[in-house]
């Protein structure tokens, strides 16, 4: 079973997740972003999901985190909570 490692910041506005992500993409610290804004408890750890297998996240996360680019923040991405960014650290098959 596939496995990942990702962090993610939810926030409420996909104009807002843009605006983090133009920050991101200026150089701004993904943790440290996801500390302060971050609607996820997760943010307390910047944004840190741990390890998961496939399947065990909501099924838009693991379109982007098991199928796009490794160390890219993606996103805007909108689920059931939110809007979010997303940066898959590592995966394995």
């Amino acid at each position: 079973m596939p496995k990942a490692t990702a962090r993610h910041i939810l926030v409420e506005t996909e104009e807002f997740c843009n605006e983090l992500k133009a920050q991101i993409e200026n150089g701004a610290d993904f943790a440290a972003l996801a500390a302060e804004y971050s609607q996820c408890p997760s943010g307390a750890s910047g944004g840190d999901l741990g390890e998961f297998e496939q399947g065990r996240m909501v099924p838009e996360f693991d379109q982007v985190v098991f199928n796009e680019a490794v160390g890219v923040v993606h996103g805007p991405i909108a689920t059931q909570f939110g809007y979010h960014l997303l940066e898959t650290q590592s995966r394995s098959e």
